[in-house]
Parts: C-alpha cells; structure tokens; sequence
C-alpha cells in the first residue's frame, strides 16, 4: 500500500498523481487527478471562475468531477506489505 501524503504537498503543476478521498456516500476511493487552475480551465475553453480550481478526476471514461483529496502518493511510493 501507498504512503499517504498530505493533500497540501502534492504538486499542483497539473501533473497527474494518485490521490485519496471519500465520496458523497462516504466510500473512501483512490484514483489519479491532476489539479487545475482557473487559468488552465479557462485555456480549455468553458465559463470557469474560481469555484471551480481544485483536483479533478474522471469517474468514467468520459466524464470528470471535482473531487477534494485527503492525500496522496508519489509515483513509485508503494510500500511493501
């Protein structure tokens, strides 16, 4: 299992990193994420304000959701059981 970082350390370059948060229903949940800017979203194109910054993932293969991470592991930081 992965060591568990805090949220607040993790890159927010728009890389993609694994992270840790729990779902509405309270089911806790693992997935790769990458942080975004208003700047970056608004590159995209859309009507983004500063509500919107924050980690995304996709929850399907296309659609992403604004999620809030508890922490998260470097690449390559699984521990041995």
């Amino acid at each position: 299992m992965a060591r568990r970082l805090p949220i607040d350390t993790a890159p927010k370059d728009g890389r993609k990193v694994r992270v840790f948060w729990t779902d509405a229903t309270g089911v806790e949940s693992e997935s790769i994420a990458r942080y975004r800017d208003v700047g970056r979203l608004q590159r995209a194109g859309g009507d983004w304000d500063d509500a919107d910054a924050g980690w995304w993932t996709f929850t399907d293969g296309r659609t992403q959701q604004r999620i809030e991470p508890t922490g998260w592991a470097a690449e390559g930081d699984d521990e041995e059981e």
